[in-house]
């Protein structure tokens, strides 16, 4: 990602101020009025796909001629599929059930008096995300819909799309009379870096970075405002000695299909020491058939020479691209150890016929979901259930797992007593 420092920038205070004045209204609207905001963004965005796409190819240009890497076009690049996801999720979000105000049992009740809490928004959230324009639009409807206000600052390689996004956005939630502010843009143009929104804690609830991981740890070092972290890649498999090659496979393979980003994409396979070499070789032939690239461990490599060497640095790194490494264990215990140290630990997954082991395996990786011969694929706007997703987190703080609706809600505990003393 592309920023400049600059420290003494006015414009993410004044961004933060609007979007704060508007947190305070938009969090007393009606849910019916925040999910004809969303279904109003997502017909203003349908009837706005050309000039979306025109300012998608001069970021494309330009990102070609500054050799930006591959792996950002590809996160860069808008088509009308990605688009019309874009819309298909927004109208989805648009037409669930108020997240808000559900009441819950309170954990204590005190005497002449009744406990309840309830869902209540955030406030004001920041999204730092990575090329990805068509996040920004996913972010925006996530946050109206639960009553937030969104601060967005993209990278400068999508800046043009950015801007023709948010200005849809920003059109769409005036028309149906929401107040000014509920999406805000910090633009390359305003001079302000990253740290320049992340320390404005006095006004901002939560900030979301999303893009590779030195994005991220870059907000986690500079932010004074409440991080969730988001990952993707470098997710492992453990392939048991009793388990199908050919269910193997499909899980690698089906774990990279949710495209432009691979949040789930299985990049590391730890694999029995016992497995037999003709199942590993014909695994590796047909992977490659499918344009994967194969690396190996030490021992593997030396075993099978057609295999590129895994280096030490890379076990705990993504690759984001179509390439698995390889790896020997001599058990499941070991296989759980390597993955609580190298993984980025939001999807992990096992391959086996024990319940036993899946079982092992389940509560002892530290990780925020585990797959037991399940595909960890991920889907934004899955076809079953009734929730919709930004992200998956890997951390342990505010909220863990799947970034959904609820994530961006926070709990009011009210007692209602009834005036005696």
């Amino acid at each position: 990602m592309t920023v400049e420092f600059l420290d003494d920038y006015p414009e993410p205070i004044t961004s933060a101020q609007r979007a704060y004045q508007a947190s305070l209204k938009l969090g007393l609207t009606k849910g019916a009025d925040r999910s004809r905001a969303v279904l109003a963004m997502a017909q203003a965005l349908e009837r706005s796909f050309d000039d979306i796409l025109e300012a998608n190819t001069l970021d494309l240009e330009a990102s070609r001629e500054m050799a930006v890497p591959d792996l950002i076009l590809d996160w860069l690049k808008l088509t009308p599929r990605r688009l019309e996801t874009t819309v298909d999720i927004l109208q989805r979000l648009g037409e669930l059930s108020d997240p808000l105000r559900r009441v819950r049992n309170a954990d204590y009740q005190l005497e002449d008096s009744q406990s309840y809490s309830q869902l209540m928004p955030l406030g004001v959230i920041g999204f730092i995300y990575e090329a990805f324009p068509d996040l920004g639009a996913i972010a925006a409807g996530f946050c109206i819909k639960t009553g937030n206000t969104l601060i967005l600052k993209g990278s400068t390689e999508a800046s043009h799309s950015n801007a023709a996004i948010a200005d849809v956005l920003q059109n769409a939630i005036a028309e149906v009379g929401l107040p000014s502010g509920c999406v805000e843009l910090i633009t390359a143009e305003h001079g302000a870096s990253v740290r320049d929104l992340v320390i404005q804690d006095q006004y901002v609830n939560l900030v979301i970075p999303y893009g590779r991981s030195s994005l991220v740890q870059q907000v986690m070092r500079q932010s004074t405002c409440p991080v969730l972290k988001s990952a993707m890649g470098n997710c492992y498999l453990y392939w048991s000695l009793n388990s199908s090659l050919e269910m193997v496979r499909w899980m690698i393979i089906d774990s990279h299909q949710s495209e432009p980003d691979p949040v789930n994409a299985i990049e590391k396979v730890l694999i029995h020491r016992q497995a037999l070499p003709s199942s590993l070789a014909v695994l590796w032939n047909s992977l490659k058939e499918k344009g994967f690239e194969i690396k190996g461990d030490a021992e593997l490599v030396e075993a099978f020479p057609q295999l590129d060497l895994a280096k030490e640095n890379e076990w705990g790194n993504a690759y984001l691209t179509r390439t698995v490494a390889f790896k020997l264990v001599d058990s499941l215990e070991g296989a759980i150890a390597w993955i609580n140290e190298y993984s980025s630990g939001h999807a992990d997954c096992i391959m086996t016929e024990s319940y036993q082991e899946s079982r092992q395996f389940a509560l002892g990786v530290n990780s925020a979901s585990t797959y037991i011969n399940a595909s960890p694929r991920f889907s934004r706007n899955p076809s079953r259930g009734d929730s919709v997703f930004l992200g998956m987190s890997n951390q342990k703080g505010h909220r863990r797992g799947f970034i959904s609706l609820e994530t961006l809600t926070t709990v009011k505990h009210i007692v209602q007593g009834n005036g005696r003393f």
